[in-house]
C-alpha cells in the first residue's frame, strides 16, 4: 500500500476516533448531558410505583443482615424489597443492631452522586425507623445530608449520622420517606468542574440543590473514626453572611488578589 493511501486510511481511522470520543465524553452549554439520568430517573420511579409489596408489618422484613462494622455499598433499586411507608413507597434495607454495641454509638450514611456531572445529578436520601424487640418502632427520622469533598473517593459524598441512644434498638429499617424523595441537597461546588468520577476537583465557588431519587448507592455502617471528620465538617447549608465558607472565602481572596494586582500593573 502506498504512503498516500496510508495517510488517507489513517485520516479516515482518526476522524472515527474522534467521532467516538466525541459521543462519549459529556457535553457542556445546551447540549442534553442529563438525558440519560433523566431518563434513569424516571425509569426507577415507574420501577417502583409497579412493584409489588413485599410487607405490611416490621415483622414481616428479613433482618438476617447486620449492620456493617464500617460503611458498606448497597445499591438502592428494584433488586431490593418495596413496603409502604406512611402512604409512599420506597425500597429499603433492614439490618440488625449489634446486641453488644454500648450506646451511644453512631451509624453514618453516605450517598453518591447518580450521573456523571453534578449538575445533571441526583442522590438518594435515607430516612430511618429504630425498632425494638418487638418489632415496635422506637424513632423515625430523615436523615440531613452534608457534602464533603475528602481526598479520596472513599471520603467524598453526601454524609449523614444517627446516634442510637436507646439500649431497647434492636432493628433499623432504612429506606426514603416522601419528603426526602421530594426534597434536595445543598451543594457547594461548580457544575462545570465537578465530575462524580473525580470527585476532588473542586471549584471556587458555587451553590446548588441537588434533588433526590428514589434509587441510588447508599453506604451504612458504624461511624468509624475513619468517617467523623466527613460528618463533622461536612456543608449542610448555604453559609450565612456571618460566617462565610472555606471556599467562599478563597474566591474572595484570589478575586482581591487580582484586582489588587490588575491596579498596581
Amino acid at each position: 500500500m502506498s504512503y498516500r493511501a496510508l495517510s488517507h486510511l489513517g485520516l479516515i481511522l482518526s476522524s472515527v476516533l474522534l467521532a467516538a470520543c466525541s459521543a462519549s465524553l459529556p457535553l457542556h452549554g445546551g447540549s442534553p448531558i442529563g438525558a440519560a439520568e433523566t431518563a434513569s430517573l424516571n425509569q426507577a420511579r415507574t420501577a417502583l410505583a409497579k412493584a409489588d409489596l413485599c410487607c405490611t408489618r416490621f415483622s414481616q422484613f428479613d433482618f438476617q443482615q447486620s449492620l456493617p462494622a464500617e460503611p458498606k455499598r448497597f445499591d438502592i433499586g428494584p433488586q431490593r424489597p418495596v413496603a409502604d411507608f406512611g402512604g409512599s413507597r420506597s425500597w429499603f434495607l433492614a439490618f440488625t443492631l449489634p446486641a453488644d454495641a454500648k450506646v451511644p454509638y453512631g451509624i453514618v450514611f453516605k450517598s453518591t452522586l447518580n450521573g456523571r456531572w453534578l449538575h445533571h445529578s441526583y442522590l438518594f436520601a435515607p430516612s430511618v425507623v429504630l425498632l425494638d424487640a418487638n418489632y415496635q418502632p422506637l424513632r423515625v427520622k430523615d436523615v440531613q445530608l452534608c457534602e464533603y469533598m475528602g481526598w479520596t473517593r472513599s471520603r467524598s459524598g453526601a454524609f449523614g449520622h444517627i446516634t442510637i441512644n436507646n439500649a431497647n434498638a434492636r432493628y433499623l429499617v432504612v429506606y426514603s420517606s416522601s419528603a426526602q424523595i421530594n426534597g434536595s441537597t445543598y451543594w457547594e461546588q461548580s457544575p462545570t468542574a465537578f465530575s462524580a468520577n473525580q470527585p476532588v476537583q473542586m471549584a471556587s465557588s458555587g451553590n446548588y440543590q441537588i434533588p433526590h431519587g428514589p434509587n441510588g448507592v447508599l453506604y451504612v455502617g458504624r461511624l468509624t473514626d475513619h468517617y467523623r471528620k466527613a460528618v463533622d465538617n461536612a456543608i449542610c447549608g448555604s453559609p450565612n453572611a456571618h460566617a462565610p465558607s472555606l471556599i467562599s472565602q478563597l474566591h474572595n481572596a484570589l478575586s482581591s488578589h487580582h484586582a489588587t494586582s490588575a491596579t498596581q500593573g
